[in-house]
């Protein structure tokens, strides 16, 4: 009697991976501001200490300031010091509304179209008969 083959163990199966993907690290518009004021504090010599203990790149720092000085984290009192005033926000009502305006605008150049294509038609079969 010849013994029965056994089943292998599958080794393609898939294997959940050991170490999950790392997700993005997401900074708060305060913490930029706290750490570009805190880097542009610090004495020389200092800074890249600041970078170490908050695990960053002179690159975020470098980032953050640019959008600080542009006005991007908004609220800001270099703004209020230049000015600047933040735009409206819409609401989803106006939003909607903007968007079916313009949708309403194309319908009328495409019915403006049709009945100039069917006016047409119509002479040249007055025409033709």
């Amino acid at each position: 009697m010849e013994p029965e083959p056994q089943e292998r163990a599958s080794t393609s199966s898939p294997r959940p991976d050991p170490a999950p993907r790392p997700s993005r690290r997401v900074f708060s518009t305060a913490y930029k501001l706290r750490i570009v004021t805190e880097y542009e504090n610090a004495p020389h010599g200092e800074k890249g200490a600041v970078l170490r203990r908050e695990g960053l790149f002179s690159s975020h720092v470098v980032e953050w300031t640019r959008a600080r000085d542009a006005g991007a984290f908004g609220g800001g009192a270099r703004e209020v010091a230049q000015g600047r005033e933040k735009k409206p926000v819409k609401s989803a009502e106006q939003i909607e509304l903007e968007k079916l305006r313009r949708e309403n605008e194309g319908l009328k150049a495409k019915l403006a179209t049709t009945e100039t294509a069917l006016d047409i038609m119509g002479k040249a079969r007055v025409l033709l008969a």
